[in-house]
C-alpha cells in the first residue's frame, strides 16, 4: 500500500462519539448486523399494510436521508427502506475494507436475503444505480422493478466537472484534499456539493441546507469518512475499467425486471448523452429526462419521479395509488418505442432479446455468499441527444421542491 494512501478503518475500532443521525417526521431507523458488515436503515411506516417492498440506494457521499422525500411520495404504493451503504450515513466500514461495486452490491443482497423482502422494486442513484444494476442482473429473483436516477455507468467521454471526483480514487489524492481543505467550513463544503449536484441549487430551502451542514459536521468527525469516499470512488473507476462478462453495461443487459431510467439535463457527474445508450441497453426500459434537474433529481423533483414510478407500476401491470403528485407532462400510459412526442409518463423502449443474469456478483477478486454470474461487456460511449430515435422518451421540467443535500 503506498504510504500516502488512507489505511482502511477496521469497524470495531470506529465508534467516536458524533451527534446523531438526523431522523424526519414518520421515519424511523434501525441497525441490521449481517455477516461482516452492519447495515443502518430508514423507513416510514406506509399508508396501509400489504404494499410492495421497495428499497433505496444511495450515491458516493450520500446516505438514505437523499431518499426521504421521494419515500414520502411513493408511501401509499411501497412499503420503503432506504439503507446506508457500509461506510456511509450511520453505517460503519465492512469488516473487510471492500468498498468495490461489487462489495456493496454484496452487502444489499445480504440484506435482501436476510430479511427476505425480496422481490423489491430497487432504487439506485450514481453509484447506488451502478449497485442496484449489479444486483438485479446477478439476482433478478430480488428485484421486482429497476429505478435508476442518474446511474454511474461507465461513459468513454467523463465531464471535466466529474473529474475531481474521480481523482479521489488515486491513492493519496483524499489526504492532500483534506489537507489543502483544511480551512473550509462545512457551510463551504455543501455550498460545494449542492453547486455540483443540483441543477439549481438555489431551490434547496434554508432548513435543508442547514440540515445538511448538520450532517456533514456529523460525518467529518467520523475517522472512515474519507477512507469511504476514497475507496468507493476506486470502486466505480474500477468498474468503469472492467470489460467482458464484468463490465457494467453487459451486465445491464442481462437485467429482466422493468427499468425507468431518469437522467438531468444540468447533472455534472453522469453525462445527459448517456441516457440514450442507457435505455438501448436495458432490455425492458422507460426514459424520463428532466432538463433542469441535475444529479441527485429524486431530491430536486420527488414528486415529478414519483409520477414517472407510478406509470412503470401501471405499465408493468401492478396496482398504484390514485395519488398523482408530480405527472411530468400529461396523464396516460406510456409512450411506446417510436413515439418520441408521446405524452404522459416516461416513454418506453422496445423489449430487446437477450439472455436473463444468474448468479455471482462478478467482479474480479470479489468473491461472495451473493450468488453471481459474470456479466456479458458491452461497448462504451455514446455521444449525442437522448431524444435521439434510439428509444421514445418523456422530457419534464419539473415542478417538485428540493428537499435536501448529498452527492
Amino acid at each position: 500500500m503506498s504510504s500516502t494512501e488512507l489505511p482502511s478503518v477496521p469497524a470495531a475500532s470506529v465508534l467516536p462519539r458524533v451527534a446523531p443521525v438526523r431522523v424526519g417526521e414518520g421515519e424511523r431507523l434501525r441497525t441490521v448486523g449481517l455477516p461482516g458488515v452492519t447495515l443502518s436503515v430508514r423507513s416510514r411506516r406506509p399508508a396501509r399494510e400489504g404494499l410492495p417492498p421497495a428499497l433505496y440506494v444511495h450515491g458516493l457521499g450520500g446516505s438514505s436521508q437523499n431518499w426521504s422525500a421521494l419515500m414520502k411520495e411513493l408511501d401509499d404504493v411501497v412499503d420503503g427502506e432506504a439503507v446506508d451503504l457500509p461506510g456511509f450515513g450511520d453505517s460503519p466500514p465492512p469488516d473487510d475494507g471492500d468498498y468495490s461495486v461489487t462489495g456493496h452490491a454484496r452487502a444489499v443482497i445480504r440484506y435482501l436475503d436476510a430479511t427476505g423482502r425480496g422481490p423489491v422494486h430497487l432504487f439506485g442513484n450514481s453509484l447506488g444505480g451502478a449497485v442496484a444494476t449489479r444486483v438485479a442482473a446477478v439476482r433478478p429473483d430480488l428485484v421486482r422493478t429497476l429505478t435508476l436516477v442518474s446511474p454511474a455507468l461507465p461513459e468513454l467521454r467523463v465531464q471535466r466537472t466529474a473529474v475531481p471526483t474521480g481523482l479521489l480514487a488515486v491513492p493519496g489524492v483524499a489526504l492532500l484534499f483534506t489537507r489543502l481543505t483544511r480551512q473550509w467550513t462545512a457551510e463551504q463544503r455543501v455550498r460545494g456539493v449542492m453547486a455540483l449536484c443540483y441543477g439549481d441549487p438555489g431551490r434547496v430551502s434554508a432548513e435543508a441546507f442547514r440540515h445538511a451542514v448538520d450532517e456533514l459536521e456529523r460525518r467529518l468527525l467520523l475517522p472512515y469518512f474519507w477512507d469511504a469516499m476514497a475507496r468507493s470512488a476506486r470502486g466505480i473507476v474500477n468498474a468503469y475499467t472492467l470489460g467482458g462478462q464484468h463490465g457494467l453495461w453487459r451486465q445491464a443487459e442481462r437485467v429482466l425486471a422493468p427499468t425507468l431510467l431518469i437522467y438531468g439535463g444540468r447533472d455534472q457527474l453522469v453525462g445527459f448523452r448517456m441516457a440514450r445508450k442507457a435505455a438501448r441497453t436495458f432490455r425492458d426500459s422507460r426514459l424520463l429526462s428532466l432538463p433542469e434537474a441535475g444529479h441527485v433529481a429524486m431530491m430536486e423533483y420527488p414528486e415529478v419521479v414519483s409520477g414517472a414510478f407510478r406509470d412503470l407500476l401501471a405499465a408493468a401491470g401492478e396496482p398504484a395509488s390514485a395519488r398523482q403528485s408530480g405527472d411530468p407532462g400529461g396523464s396516460g400510459d406510456a409512450a411506446q418505442s417510436g413515439e418520441p412526442g408521446g405524452s404522459g409518463g416516461a416513454a418506453r423502449s422496445g423489449d430487446r432479446s437477450g439472455s436473463g443474469g444468474s448468479d455471482q456478483c462478478g467482479e474480479p477478486g470479489g468473491s461472495g455468499d451473493a450468488r453471481e454470474s459474470g456479466d456479458p461487456g458491452g461497448s462504451e460511449g455514446q455521444s449525442g441527444d437522448p431524444r435521439g430515435s434510439e428509444g421514445a422518451q418523456t422530457t419534464a421540467p419539473g415542478t417538485g421542491a428540493a428537499t435536501g443535500a448529498g452527492s
